[in-house]
Order: structure tokens, then sequence, then C-alpha cells
């Protein structure tokens, strides 16, 4: 018979024994080390190694306090002391978590004994009940009479074996090698999560900001992770069925960078993403939020843009009067440059920019999210809109030309734009117009940049307490 049916048979066989065979824990106590590596979409990899004490052949390792919410058919047991002596038969990941409900429930059929007190003497009395029911309440019979509700206390013979106090990973194994041994489980799970925030500050002449980031840990997982040595992956994973989409080689061999240099977060390049890891050991508790520093940057050249944004829609009709008081927005770029001072791959998050008032208080003056940001990219963040600069915009000519050829239109149109200044000192505005089709400016105030085939770009002075009207006239053929 040929060997690859035979060895499904002595499987059985060899674990037919130790069905009964006394369970050997493993606790955290057993903990060596475990590596936390964490993803931007509520997934998580766990590497947990402990030494584990097996006899020979067939043992019944309860690996317990790994996550709760551990995706089972991405688990791993391997031995590090003893490589190719250790085979995983059976696996069962027991989350049922044992509270006075689910013992209930797991003893429905099942007979109880009842101690009911005495309401006068105080003597407890013992009698036996089935309970047939659990759901929304209990249902029990005693004697040969079913009573709703519990007349007393339940006492139960044991806790059943696939109820536990800790979520636990229950394993049949085969052990050819020692008794004692190094061994690593890894695995997915669900319940951690991370996110970056960063906290600027921009100087009194909004050239310069100082920035710090901050990663965000949320554990609800249902485990405790002592002394982790913590991964992040920053970028967007393909996942499929909700597994991530990793080759297992990556899995095994995910180990950090060793840093060149002190910094809160050591950072990598993985596949196409980016790997930032903690520079020291840190506990990651159940049900917690934590925040670890991820990178300190000070005097990074800024630049402060006033913008006034236009749109496509008022170049084909009539429109007159366009707006009255249009606010300004107030943006802040900066490069992620190593001459810039930073040139570190960002995670997106969510920066809150501060800027001190006269009195030397930091003040809350805006906040944007950015996407991940690779370096040498420039970061752009929309703080709010200009209080002191405003505009007033109007069409002040519109007339429909002779179509210059079959099925096309031609437009021309007049605009004036009056930018007001109630600020101590000169701004300059930057007018940026979405003009749609093929265009070209007849005559304009001020120059003009082609920024691109369909936007023209004007940096207008406007004095201190003062005014600037912008006026052009722009033809359009559709």
């Amino acid at each position: 018979m040929p060997s690859c049916r035979i060895l499904p048979l002595l499987i059985v066989a060899a674990f037919a024994a130790p069905a009964h065979a006394e369970e050997i824990r493993s606790t955290l106590d057993d903990q060596q080390s475990v590596a936390v590596t964490i993803y931007n979409q509520d997934l998580a990899l766990i590497k947990d190694q402990r030494k584990v004490t097996l006899g020979g052949g067939a043992n019944a390792l309860a690996f317990r306090d790994v996550s709760a919410k551990m995706r089972p058919e991405t688990a791993l047991l391997r031995s590090l002391s003893q490589p190719g002596k250790l085979a995983v038969v059976e696996q069962n990941f027991d989350f049922d978590l044992l509270t006075p409900q689910k013992l209930l429930e797991k003893y429905v059929g099942k007979a109880v004994g009842i101690v009911k007190t005495h309401p006068t003497t105080g003597a407890e009395t013992t009698e036996q009940a089935q309970v047939l029911a659990a759901n929304n309440g209990v249902v029990l019979k005693i004697g040969d009479h079913i009573e709703t509700g519990v007349p007393g206390r339940i006492v139960y013979s044991d806790v059943p074996p696939n109820l536990r106090d800790r979520p636990t990973l229950a394993m049949l194994l085969n052990n050819s090698g020692a008794n004692q041994q190094d061994v690593e489980l890894s695995y997915l799970s669900g319940g951690l999560g991370w996110k970056a925030d960063y906290v600027a500050e921009l100087n009194a002449a909004d050239d310069k900001l100082d920035l710090s980031g901050w990663v965000t840990l949320t554990n609800t997982s249902g485990a405790t992770y002592r002394n982790a040595k913590l991964q992040l992956v920053a970028g967007d994973v393909n996942r499929v069925r909700d597994e991530i989409r990793f080759a297992a080689r990556e899995m095994r061999a995910m180990v950090p960078a060793p840093a060149a240099a002190p910094a809160p977060m050591a950072e990598e390049s993985l596949l196409e993403y980016h790997l930032y890891t903690l520079d020291r050991p840190t506990t990651i508790g159940e049900n917690q939020t934590k925040q670890v520093a991820l990178l300190s940057a000070s005097q990074v050249p800024a630049r402060k843009e006033l913008l006034l944004q236009g749109r496509d829609y008022y170049y084909a009709s009539s429109y007159g009067d366009l707006g009255q008081k249009m606010k300004v927005a107030v943006y802040i770029e900066f490069d992620n440059k190593e001459s810039a001072r930073l040139g570190m791959p960002l995670p997106k998050g969510v920066i809150r920019v501060y800027k001190k008032d006269g009195a030397g208080n930091a003040q809350f003056v805006g906040e944007d999210r950015i996407d991940h940001t690779p370096k040498n990219e420039k970061i752009r963040l929309k703080l709010g809109e200009s209080f002191d600069v405003t505009a007033d915009k109007k069409q002040t000519d519109f007339k429909r030309l002779p179509n210059p050829a079959k099925g096309n239109a031609l437009f021309e149109s007049a605009y004036e734009i009056v930018l007001k200044n109630a600020r101590k000192e000169a701004v300059t505005v930057t007018v940026q117009e979405p003009i749609p089709a093929d265009w070209k400016m007849l005559n304009a105030s001020h120059p003009h940049e082609k920024a691109t085939s369909n936007t023209a770009v004007w940096k207008i002075a406007v004095p201190a307490e003062g005014k600037t009207t912008q006026t052009y006239r722009v033809q359009v053929k559709y």
C-alpha cells in the first residue's frame, strides 16, 4: 500500500490514545518574547515565543492567552530549538470564555445541583436538577416538575473542556524531539489597529514649523502583549477574504532593520510598503489605547498660501455677480525632504497645526488629513479660511461669438475680482481659475501663468488695509 495512504491511518491511531491524556498548559509565564506587527486595516501579525515541556510522541497542548480575535486558519506553530521535530496534527481555537451564562448554556441537558437556604434557620439543602434550557432565563426539571428561574445557587460538577477562562489554541502535537523546546506560534488577528497623528507648530513668520508625529495603538483583541517588539506597516495591503495577502516567507521573516541613529521609530521598505520599528519593547495592554513617538523635526521650512479658487461653469454663460465677500482659503505646505529636516515616509493621518499668540500660548489654527506620503513629496494642508482677506467677483461682459467651425461654440467673457485685505501687513493672494476647453487670454491687468492646460494662476499683491482690483478677458472654444 502506498505510504501516502498509510500516513493518515497512522496519525489517527497515534492520537486515538491521548484523547483523554492530561493537557499540557502553556501560559504567559512560559513566554520568552512576543512580536506584534500591526497593519492599517484592523489586522496584526502576532509572533509568540514560549518555552514548553512536552512528552515524546503524542501531546495535547493548550496555548493560552492568545488573541480572542485570532484567525485560526493562519496559525502556525513551529519549534525553534528542534526544527522539524514537532508536528501539529489538529488544532482547535477555544474563544468561548467562561462566564456564568456560558457555563449554564454548556450544561443544557445535564444535571446540576441546586443549593437552597432555609430563610429562618439558614440551613442549606441540595437537590439535583436537569437544565432543560438557558435562553433568556433558565428552565429546570427538579424531580417530577418543571421550574423557571433559579430557586437557589447552581452547583456544577466541573468546567466543560471547551469552555476556557482565557482564549486558547488547543493543539494535538507529535513530538519526536527533546522534551523541552522553544516554540513560536505566529498568527493573524483582528482587534489591533494603529493610526498616525501629527502636531505642527508654526513660527511667528509662518515660514517654519516644528513637527511631531505620534502613533496611536488600540488593542481590543482580548489579550495583553507584554514587552512586545512592536512594528507597524504603512500602506494599503491587498487582502483576500479578510486575510492579508503576504507570502508565508514574508510573514516568517519580518524582522526590524537595525537603527542607524537614535530615533523613536526606525523605518525601512517592505515590498511596496513601509515598516516602522519601535526602538524599545513596549507592553500593549488588553482594552488599551497607547501612544508612542514616531518622529520629531524642528525648523522645517514652510510656505503659507492664500488661495481664491474659481469655478469653470461661468465661462459658457452670462452670470453677472459671482460672489461677495468670498472666502480665501489658507494653506500651509512643506517638503518631506532631508534638506528640509524631514525625509521619512509619513503614514497617513491627521496633522493638527498650532501657533503661539501674543502671550506665548499655543492656539489651534486648523487641521488636515494626509495620505501615505513618500520621501521627497510635498505636503499641503488646508487650515481654514482667512477672516481678514476676502474677494468680490463679477462677470463684467459675456458674448457668444460666431461658431468657428461646425460643432464648435466660441465664447468671450470678462471678469473683475476685487481682493480686500483688512490686515496691517500686505499679503499675496493666489487666484486660480479653472478655464475649460480651448482657451486664450485676450488681456489681463496682471500677468498670469498657465499652470495646466485648463488652469490660469495669478499672484496678486494686496496692500495692508487696502484692496487690489484684478481684471481679465478670456476667449473659450468648446
